[in-house]
């Protein structure tokens, strides 16, 4: 008995593919944000894996796991000990990268700036999300002069 070849994609299928839009490539922080602040969600719990939550900022999971060992971040533990992170640890990993990779922040320096916060009970972070990045000036000229304040 003779089979005929399938075809390796039905045309309905590669129709509704060609439909969906790529989400991967048109997401970013903002959108992420307003998923998060959806009503109906606790920000609190955790609910995403490392891969997940790696994906979703953009980073390798051995990042995450550096911020934990750093004690910038602390995701819950099940009980078989896998890392689940909230939209809060999210949040919190993308200040952590905003710091470090647009301030040049240092690890240390992030965390500094976390418990003065907590320990302030002000909104630091989002002040220094304002000012935008640093300007350097070059060896003896006037930090005044080129608009940057220490």
């Amino acid at each position: 008995m003779l089979r005929r070849p399938r075809a390796p994609a039905s045309s309905w299928l590669r129709a509704e593919r060609a439909a969906e839009p790529d989400r991967t490539a048109t997401t970013t922080v903002e959108d992420r944000q307003a998923e998060a602040e959806r009503p109906g969600r606790d920000p609190g719990r955790p609910v995403y894996v490392i891969s997940v939550a790696a994906g979703l900022v953009a980073v390798h999971p051995r990042t995450l796991r550096i911020y934990e060992g750093e004690g910038l971040i602390c995701p819950a533990r099940t009980p078989s000990n896998i890392r689940l992170y909230s939209e809060n640890d999210i949040r919190r990993v993308l200040w952590i990268r905003h710091l470090t990779q647009n301030l040049g922040v240092n690890l240390a320096g992030v965390r500094v700036l976390f418990e003065l916060e907590e320990r302030l009970g002000m909104r630091i972070l989002e002040q220094l999300y304002s000012e935008g990045p640093i300007t350097r000036s070059a060896p003896g000229e006037d930090p005044d002069a080129a608009g940057t304040s220490r």
